[in-house]
């Protein structure tokens, strides 16, 4: 659906709002998301990485890169960050089957903060004083990401949390920021 939306709207428009270009001769937009580009085709439905990339998408990062290609606004970032209880709505969204895998990153890590500032850097992360560990990405121009980190010990389990520019809302539906969360949690949760 988002595809096909997509398709219907001004090549111009999509790369004023998202900071993407359109390579004419390929009939694809390419974007750079968290520093890798990505050519996505409309018409073929699919989303290739350009070149050497760190990171292969999944289906919540296609579903993420595409929704933003058609629903991202032309704003600048607010450099304020929220969790996701603070997004409307996401209080009782970000629960049960919807609520953000950052056990997964907890888990791998544990009290191993160096492993951690190494993935982290291993994905262009910007590291940040928050928790015992904190890094932000900017997954694209207008949407930066924070990973936050707290080691495990004797008298408290390993925690990791995210946080987002609170300018997300302008962009993405709940259910989209699930869908990111996950791919950032899928990224960062995976040994380097």
């Amino acid at each position: 659906m988002y595809y096909e939306q997509l398709a219907e709207q001004k090549i111009d428009d999509v790369c004023r709002r998202s900071g993407c270009r359109f390579d004419k001769e390929k009939k694809v937009f390419v974007i750079s998301a968290w520093g890798d580009e990505f050519e996505v085709n409309p018409h073929e439905k699919s989303i290739v990485p350009v070149g050497n990339h760190k990171f292969l998408p999944n289906n919540f990062f296609d579903l993420f890169l595409v929704y933003y290609l058609v629903n991202s606004k032309a704003i600048e970032v607010y450099n304020s960050w929220i969790s996701e209880k603070d997004i409307v709505g996401g209080a009782t969204f970000f629960r049960g089957p919807h609520e953000i895998p950052t056990n997964q990153i907890a888990m791998l890590y544990k009290d191993n903060l160096g492993d951690f500032r190494k993935a982290c850097e291993h994905y262009n992360g910007i590291q940040i004083n928050m928790g015992d560990a904190a890094y932000y990405f900017k997954i694209t121009s207008r949407i930066p990401v924070a990973v936050l980190f707290w080691k495990g010990d004797e008298d408290f389990p390993p925690e990791s949390k995210i946080m987002f520019d609170k300018s997300i809302t302008e962009h993405l539906t709940t259910d989209i920021v699930f869908s990111l969360a996950v791919a950032v949690c899928a990224r960062v949760g995976t040994p380097v």
